[in-house]
């Protein structure tokens, strides 16, 4: 009798301390951040989220409008839901939303610290950004390579056609996969990445699948804390294996390029040759870690 009289004492004193510390969270909540569902202890609202997140967020905003707030684990989220408040947080308040949530996955071989995508707001962020604003997104380049689109699209289009003389079935995810692949590596690095065959997938391509699939994975150590010490789904050591390859096919290609222009060989027009002009000029302190930022995302 005095065993189940101490473990009711227990599941009291536990009941307590989250009504508390719910009280707590509401009360900020209330004062600070956008509505949203009310948060179970430890887990949050995580369980609501089901096996389609983006159909549970449609459903949610009807109840708590284009803003609100969940908190998946230990993790403060905001939702947007609407193009008109995408529109106020992205142009009118930036500045107040500037940084990208480090995961686990992203946190690989510090890819984190030196990409574009991931760095806070700072003297090394504001080169390189001005970098992909020049030699990226300009009006020259983006017409530059209107020529490289349209080799792109043409392939494509003679894949296609070839599989329907041949009566084969069109997988169009990895058709567009191809093709956008080797564009961008093409603009990145004058090389094409991917086959339209898939007898003869590449390992590169393959890789980079890999690392796209394990940085779309939900992982329970980034809303967990305690468990991202475990990495109990394998998550942080598939991303280190599958940048690791990334990066070294890199280094590869980045040091036949510097030899190649040793050698007074034709230069080509993509980013490499623009990053190392820039390293060689001294006009932004560029490292080899950058370059790989840069080509990797």
């Amino acid at each position: 009798m005095d065993l189940i009289a101490s473990f009711l004492l227990l599941l009291s004193l536990i009941w307590t301390y989250f009504h508390l510390l719910n009280s707590k969270s509401r009360h900020r909540r209330s004062a600070k951040l956008p509505p949203g569902p009310y948060p179970f202890p430890i887990i949050g609202s995580i369980l609501q989220l089901g096996r389609n997140p983006h159909q549970t967020f449609t459903k949610l905003s009807k109840t708590y409008g284009p803003l609100m707030y969940l908190k998946l684990g230990s993790v403060d989220t905001i939702v947007v839901s609407s193009p008109e408040m995408a529109k106020e947080v992205l142009q009118t308040h930036h500045q107040a939303f500037p940084l990208r949530t480090n995961t686990a996955a992203t946190r690989a071989f510090d890819h984190h610290a030196t990409s574009v995508a991931f760095l806070p707001i700072g003297d090394q962020w504001r080169n390189l950004r001005k970098i992909c604003k020049e030699h990226m997104f300009s009006n020259q380049r983006l017409q530059a390579n209107e020529g490289l689109r349209q080799e792109k699209l043409q392939k494509l289009v003679q894949y296609i056609q070839e599989c329907c003389v041949h009566g084969r079935a069109v997988d169009f995810g990895e058709a567009a996969f191809v093709t956008s692949l080797n564009f961008i590596s093409n603009t990145l690095f004058s090389l094409d990445f991917a086959d339209y065959n898939s007898g003869s997938s590449q390992e590169l391509e393959e890789t980079i699948h890999r690392l796209m699939r394990v940085f779309a994975r939900p992982n329970l150590g980034d809303y967990f804390g305690f468990l991202g010490l475990f990495d109990p789904q394998g998550i942080k050591r598939e991303a280190e294996f599958c940048m690791g390859k990334l990066l070294a096919e890199f280094d590869s290609i980045i040091d036949q390029r510097v030899e190649a222009s040793l050698n007074s060989q034709a230069r080509k027009t993509d980013l490499l040759e623009v990053l190392l002009e820039i390293s060689d000029g001294n006009q932004a302190e560029l490292t080899r870690k950058n370059h790989e930022a840069f080509t990797s995302g």
